[in-house]
């Protein structure tokens, strides 16, 4: 496995690889890698000769300074893992080369309208954080492929209108959420729940889960459905932020006609933040 830091480096290897006529897969993470990261990159390998990950704990998508310095960095475990599953590159910029002008003299990509409900109301410029960070590594790596998770189910909503509006011939995969065991969405962030809080944090999954019964059973008062959900969220310890029933293509509200639902929840649990989705 090679690891890449400069862009140019990069481009000529992915370039090369065009030249000799080989597909590229794209994973791009933060590190701290699980196993749903690694499926994302099985994923794109399955599709692709070649595979690329990238490692860049993006400043501009925390909320606050320091949660991004806390964020934890294991970039030698990380490699170990990506070296077992194959891939060929690993790219690990730096904050100069992708933001060479500093995070506030920055051309910014914001998904209007999509960007700015639920996550993005929770978390004002989160997305465009996003965004940016995933036009700027789309440009360096110049994948035919990218696979993001089902997990971050708004993200990945958000990239596809990012690569339809911007026209990048690139094709997006989205992979089904992998859980614990318990039902508990894999992330990062599971690493911060006290050991009592592990045992009530897939509970967020079984309100999902109570919710789709209900959906299935022809039960259509939506919003007494998301409210009698964040007051057992709330009855189990959990601060919730919002349960919401919406349209799995473009995350409106919907009517009993809507064909294709999710159903999406953030919660607080001490101090770490969880989010899922549950597609009905």
């Amino acid at each position: 496995m090679q690891v890449i830091s400069a862009i140019d480096e990069l481009r000529r290897t992915v370039g090369a690889w065009h030249k000799a006529d080989l597909s590229v897969g794209f994973v791009p993470t933060m590190g701290n890698l699980h196993r749903g990261h690694l499926a994302l990159l099985k994923e794109a390998a399955h599709h692709c000769e070649r595979l690329v990950a990238s490692i860049f704990v993006n400043p501009l998508q925390f909320d606050e300074e320091c949660d991004l310095q806390s964020y934890p960095r294991t970039l030698e475990a990380d490699m170990v893992q990506l070296e077992s599953i194959g891939v060929d590159v690993l790219f690990t910029p730096t904050e100069a080369s992708l933001y060479p002008h500093g995070r506030e003299a920055l051309t910014r990509v914001d998904v209007a309208g999509l960007g700015d409900i639920l996550e993005g109301a929770a978390r004002p410029g989160h997305f465009v954080g996003v965004t940016t960070v995933v036009t700027k590594l789309f440009n360096c790596v110049q994948p035919d492929l990218a696979v993001f998770g089902e997990k971050d189910f708004q993200q990945l909503l958000l990239v596809r209108r990012l690569v339809a509006d911007l026209n990048m011939p690139i094709k997006l995969l989205g992979l089904a959420t992998v859980r614990e065991a318990d039902g508990l969405a894999m992330s990062s962030r599971n690493q911060r729940l006290s050991t009592a809080e592990r045992k009530i944090a897939p509970l967020l999954y079984r309100e999902l889960q109570a919710i789709k019964d209900a959906l299935l059973h022809e039960k259509h008062d939506y919003a007494a459905l998301e409210q009698a959900a964040v007051e057992r969220l709330l009855r189990l310890g959990f601060v919730p932020e919002y349960v919401a029933i919406r349209d799995a293509d473009t995350l409106l509200a919907i009517n009993n006609n809507t064909e294709n639902r999710v159903i999406l929840a953030a919660a607080r649990l001490g101090d770490t933040r969880l989010i899922d989705n549950l597609r009905v």
